[in-house]
């Protein structure tokens, strides 16, 4: 532009630069303060490569024109014309940035033409997800997205341990961190929300959508990497209900177990998992709270652990652990209460009452602090390492 200025015997006061695209009207910054400053009398004309340097919206041609027609605005100069407030040369200004818009236009237009063809085609335009490779094609629509080695196996096992053992998004961060050793394709760390956008991602089992919120549904031509029934089923553990409180949820077993592995305590968690007739079922997983990041002891079912417990409670002595001695003070209690308050006398055989059977109706159907008062009864500590419950 300076040569030609020179060329053109013309005096440049301030040079500018403009980064943002002329697409859009009023989305420049640098263009918005030069309109500006025309309008004050600061510059008289403006030297540019080409008239759709200056625009390619209907919005800022506008502008342009309005400044020459108020003849604040004497010329617009380019490599090879000139414009000036002249009806001729304001029209072929206005032709020259309207034909750049068409094109524009066009352009945009094909390229949506062209993602939705390879979208029908079964690929899906832009950057396959994590498990996936784009392979490299001379003709960028007919490039295919191929599994990739080395991380789809892992993909595939968090699908599976949620599904089968109920793990937490937060464990399954713990385990591609460490034990994995798990890495994107930019040899980063993955998030907690890359984890569940994996989760929730039915590209996996051959289905994209696109453009993403569309509603316009494809199948994918890319070897899935789970099955859809997978992906329904992990979907459907995860979408529980709004978590209370943390630590307000009461179980029944989390105070009376210990890991027999690293010797801390054990959490509990719930998950809902979805049937085929469209109920949910709900489940809670028992674990190793795992402030020793190192202990890989298995999640277990509450349901598991209890026929562990009725299990115990057959095969104890319950003489020793106190149970039948608690029972009767249960006994005398109540038998006072009825002959205070409405004067009847019961007299109750302690001998013919089956305590085992009643321990084992208040472990399957107690409330959770008649359970551990049950369970305290053993005077041992009950320790739970490979799924399996151990009195010490």
């Amino acid at each position: 532009m300076l040569v030609v200025a020179k060329r053109d015997g013309l005096e440049i006061v301030e040079i500018r630069r403009e980064s943002h695209s002329a697409k859009d009207s009023g989305q420049r910054p640098v263009f918005s303060q030069l309109i500006t400053d025309i309008r004050s009398g600061m510059f008289t004309g403006i030297v540019t490569w080409a008239p759709d340097r200056l625009s390619r919206n209907a919005g800022d041609l506008g502008s342009l024109v309005d400044l020459m027609d108020q003849g604040v605005l004497e010329e617009i100069r380019t490599t090879g014309q000139k414009f000036t407030n002249s009806p001729n040369e304001k029209f072929l200004l206005m032709i020259l940035c309207s034909q750049a818009k068409l094109e524009n236009d066009n352009r945009g237009i094909n390229v949506k033409r062209g993602l939705k063809n390879k979208c029908e085609l079964g690929v899906r335009p832009g950057v396959a997800p994590l498990g996936y490779l784009n392979e490299r094609s001379l003709d960028r629509n007919k490039g295919r997205i191929i599994i990739d080695p080395i991380r789809a196996p892992t993909i595939k096992q968090l699908f599976r341990f949620v599904a089968e053992r109920g793990v937490s998004g937060r464990t399954l961060l713990k385990w591609l961190n460490t034990e994995a050793n798990f890495k994107t394709r930019g040899n980063k760390r993955i998030t907690l929300s890359g984890v569940y956008r994996i989760l929730g991602n039915p590209f996996y089992y051959g289905m994209f959508e696109y453009p993403k919120g569309g509603d316009n549904w494809y199948k994918g031509t890319h070897e899935p990497i789970i099955t859809k029934e997978l992906f329904e089923e992990v979907r459907a553990m995860l979408a529980v209900a709004p978590r209370s409180r943390y630590g307000s949820k009461e179980f029944a077993f989390t105070k009376m177990l210990r890991c027999g592995n690293c010797g801390n305590g054990i959490s509990a968690e719930e998950k809902f998992k979805q049937l085929r007739d469209g109920a949910v079922r709900k489940y809670v997983y028992y674990h190793c709270s795992r402030f020793d990041q190192t202990c890989k002891q298995p999640y277990v079912r509450e349901d598991e652990l209890l026929v562990q417990f009725l299990d115990i409670i057959d095969k104890v002595d319950l003489d020793k652990t106190g149970m039948r001695k608690k029972l009767e003070t249960e006994v005398e209690r109540m038998n006072k209460f009825t002959a205070d308050v409405l004067g009847i006398q019961n007299e109750v055989k302690i001998p013919k009452m089956d305590v085992r059977g009643y321990a084992k109706y208040v472990l399957k159907n107690g409330k959770p602090e008649e359970k551990r008062e049950i369970l305290g009864c053993l005077k041992s500590m009950l320790k739970l390492a490979d799924g399996k419950i151990s009195l010490d």
